[in-house]
């Protein structure tokens, strides 16, 4: 079996350093870079990229609500054309210093409350979708398994990616627990490796009280903010490789490649 394994990177913003992307970039598979509008700025960026260029790695945007204070998890309401363009300019930058560092960016995932609301709101994420077309119809579009998001996606011609999470807990509905709920975020590595090894299991979410919802996924995240995220990533690489399964980039995958 062929999966992804992925990471939120270049989260950092001037002086205010975030994980440890030099480390998770020796790890993951793939990498989605911050636009500058929850995290990251230029020269992180542009770093970000360079490094993910050294060390093999597929780039993606992730692109996020205009806040930075909320490190883009608050939720935030938008008419149509300005979510769709607020996207677009972070799509443009996020490709265009890719190209400068010679790579091509092959995917994009949305980040925070804009993931969170598009997985849910079938009319956010029929924008965030036509707004990943209209940049690049053969965009991957990374979005939480068996959402709205993914479902809109699917509607535009887009190819997308299911993905799970390794180190979140998830509802009985197969959303993600909110982070201000006990047991929201899994702290704990074996914790984390169980939880991906019962969806791999399962073919699909299983949920913090044990429900399993069928829904095929793609790719696996770990959150390159955790302060764990170094061990997780390893850890739930091993143990995926040991379950037999290929681990690739996404473009390099049979489902994405061309």
């Amino acid at each position: 079996m062929e999966l992804n394994l992925n990471a939120d990177l270049g989260e950092s913003f001037g002086a205010w350093k975030m994980g440890d992307d030099t480390a998770m970039l020796g790890i993951v598979d793939s990498a989605s870079i911050a636009c500058g509008f929850h995290a990251g700025d230029p020269l992180v960026m542009r770093r970000t990229l360079h490094a993910a260029r050294k060390a093999g790695v597929s780039v993606g945007a992730h692109p996020s609500f205009p806040d930075l204070q909320g490190f883009g998890r608050r939720p935030m309401q938008m008419a149509s054309d300005e979510l769709q363009a607020m996207v677009l300019y972070q799509l443009a930058a996020l490709a265009g210093m890719a190209r400068i560092e010679g790579l091509v960016m092959t995917h994009v995932k949305p980040h925070g409350a804009l993931n969170n609301m598009a997985a849910e709101d079938a009319l956010i994420a029929g924008r965030v979708a036509k707004a990943i077309r209209s940049f690049d119809p053969g965009m991957i579009l990374v979005a939480p398994a068996g959402s709205k998001l993914a479902e809109a996606g699917e509607r535009e011609g887009l190819p997308v990616a299911g993905e799970v999470f390794a180190d979140r807990a998830y509802t009985e509905q197969g959303h993600l627990v909110p982070r201000n709920q006990p047991g929201a975020v899994l702290t704990e590595t074996r914790d984390c490796v169980r939880h991906v090894l019962r969806m791999l299991d399962a073919g699909g979410i299983v949920s913090a009280s044990g429900k399993k919802l069928p829904v095929p996924f793609q790719t696996v995240c770990v959150h390159g903010d955790n302060a764990h995220a170094v061990e997780v990533a390893r850890a739930v690489r091993k143990a995926l490789q040991d379950s037999g399964c290929v681990l690739k980039p996404l473009p390099a995958m049979a489902a994405f490649s061309h």
